[in-house]
């Protein structure tokens, strides 16, 4: 089997390919879309390269065609201008130059038939190439389309799988959080915020009867002080004595 005819089985056998399900059945489809993407980019590259060994080779016989023709139809011209000739020294009455170019006339017509002849011969090599070469160019087309969806698919199921990924994580998060679980971070952290609120509280209750005590202290401190001026209005025989003052008054009266 000729390479081209190997390129040509492989064209055909990828592009039949049941690609959905080769991705269903994987264990592990992103992998598997991965390789396939590997698989086709080669394939495809030996696949136009012998496209393209098969578009030259057509090419060429197109061209060796196209001369064989213009050859066949050279040499036609050539046959009658020979034939003309010849036409001319017989009626000159030169035998021996008439023949000569009638001679020149049949070669010149013999190499116009292996010509046609030849370019006759290339024609249906020259169709069969031809719908090889549409064949070929028809399932690298193919071949390109399925990897551009092979890379879609991949570029899908990736996005998809983050997507997934990120809606267990939340999930797992939402499920890890419980404010009503004493044990969870959220329940500690309130009960030590509450503790917090529970010592600001006792601190202020504590800052309040520590002032109430020293006002008592201060009034406990002006009553001492009245009674050591009364004490010693007393011991002076002074007038600040209330009792005296309330005495001279009654005797005054």
């Amino acid at each position: 089997m000729s390479n081209k005819q190997s390129i040509f089985g492989r064209i055909s056998q990828l592009v039949r390919a049941n690609l959905n399900a080769l991705i269903d059945q994987a264990e592990d489809p992103e992998k598997m879309i991965d390789q396939l993407i590997r698989d086709f980019t080669v394939n495809i590259q030996e696949a136009e390269a012998a496209t393209a060994q098969t578009i030259g080779n057509l090419r060429m016989l197109e061209d060796d065609h196209r001369e064989d023709l213009n050859a066949a139809q050279e040499w036609g011209r050539k046959a009658i201008v020979a034939s003309q000739r010849a036409d001319e020294f017989r009626q000159q009455g030169n035998e021996s130059e008439a023949k000569r170019f009638d001679d020149l006339a049949k070669v010149a017509l013999s190499r116009q038939i292996t010509s046609e002849q030849e370019a006759a011969s290339a024609e249906p090599q020259i169709q069969a190439q031809t719908e090889v070469v549409a064949k070929l160019k028809d399932g690298v087309g193919t071949m390109r389309e399925r990897l551009h969806q092979l890379t879609q698919k991949r570029n899908e199921l990736a996005a998809r799988a983050k997507t997934a990924n990120a809606q267990v994580k939340v999930h797992e998060a939402l499920g890890s959080i419980n404010v009503m679980d004493p044990t969870s971070e959220l329940g500690r952290f309130e009960d030590q915020v509450r503790r917090q609120e529970a010592l600001a509280r006792g601190q202020q209750e504590l800052s309040a009867s520590s002032l109430d005590s020293q006002f008592a202290e201060l009034e406990d401190l002006g009553q001492l002080s009245e009674v050591e001026l009364r004490l010693a209005a007393l011991k002076s025989g002074g007038q600040s004595n209330p009792y005296q003052q309330l005495t001279d008054g009654d005797a005054t009266a």
